[in-house]
């Protein structure tokens, strides 16, 4: 993929560019953009084509960025290119944004594509995507090791004020939040006694396995979560058999994650108090 400059810096006349796209050696994809030996392009072909057609300043962004870096998806028909430069560009088939203050840390190549960095790609995304799918694109950002939610997280305040980071951050707030386990202990037990549990014994082992919270006249197993997106999969593993072998000898698994203990306690006794009358009948 080569632009008109880049053919004139190689010492093609005007004409001598009329004459390769006429004789099928460069194919026009863009304004002053050219495929070189044939015209069909794969989809970096077209990422790049998008990206060029917007001048020396421009990247790849938003969701088109998302894809590439494995995260997100491709909208059919929709390529988000940033220029970072004040711009009133207009390109067919390109969601064209201006954003001249958009820091040099934002922008690296992939493939040879310039494209938001993934914190900043996750960022953009933010302004997008309801909450579901902006989360999905956190765990695959984890998952490809592009960045971590806590690194995320971190990374998130040299970008204050822009578009996005609020509703980013807010999410990760809610789901790498966690308590010491002296703070969870002080902040569980009342609300398990507003909701008219007997005291539990924290830290206690049940069935060979350390739990946060048991109440053993009643069978009730409480676990909290605050990494949630920092499990491994052994960690993930050893999770699952813990919880199967509390369930299969008929005890009561109950999970809640610190941000609720914290912030949305109405929501644990509320739960805590819809349980109560089946642990009672079982007890």
């Amino acid at each position: 993929m080569l632009t008109r400059a880049d053919l004139l810096r190689l010492g093609f006349s005007d004409d001598g560019i009329k004459h390769r796209v006429g004789s099928g050696r460069l194919h026009p994809i863009a304004a002053g953009v050219y495929a070189v030996g044939r015209p069909e392009l794969s989809t970096h072909g077209r990422w790049m084509a998008a990206v060029l057609a917007c001048g020396s300043d421009a990247v790849l962004s938003h969701r088109s960025a998302a894809d590439l870096w494995g995260i997100g998806y491709e909208e059919p028909g929709r390529i988000d290119v940033t220029i970072r430069r004040r711009s009133t560009l207009e390109r067919t088939g390109i969601k064209v944004r201006s954003r001249p203050k958009m820091p040099g840390r934002s922008v690296v190549r992939r493939f040879g594509i310039p494209v938001t960095h993934p914190v900043q790609t996750l960022i953009d995304l933010a302004t997008e995507l309801k909450p579901m799918r902006l989360e999905r694109a956190v765990n695959q950002a984890d998952v490809h090791d592009l960045v971590d939610p806590e690194t995320l997280r971190d990374s998130l305040d040299a970008y204050s004020g822009m578009p996005g980071v609020k509703k980013l951050r807010t999410m990760l707030d809610r789901h790498t939040f966690r308590l010491s386990d002296s703070d969870l202990e002080i902040l569980f037990r009342p609300l398990a006694r507003a909701a008219a549990f007997p005291p539990p014994l924290s830290k206690h082992w049940v069935l060979g396995y350390e739990v946060d919270f048991w109440f053993p006249d009643l069978g009730l197993v409480v676990e909290t979560d605050g990494l949630r997106y920092h499990r491994t999969p052994a960690q993930q593993a050893r999770m699952v058999k813990r919880d199967q072998t509390h369930t299969a000898a008929g005890l009561r698994v109950l999970r809640f994650t610190h941000w609720q203990i914290a912030y949305t306690p109405t929501e644990v006794t509320d739960v805590l108090r819809k349980i109560r009358p089946h642990l009672s009948a079982a007890a």
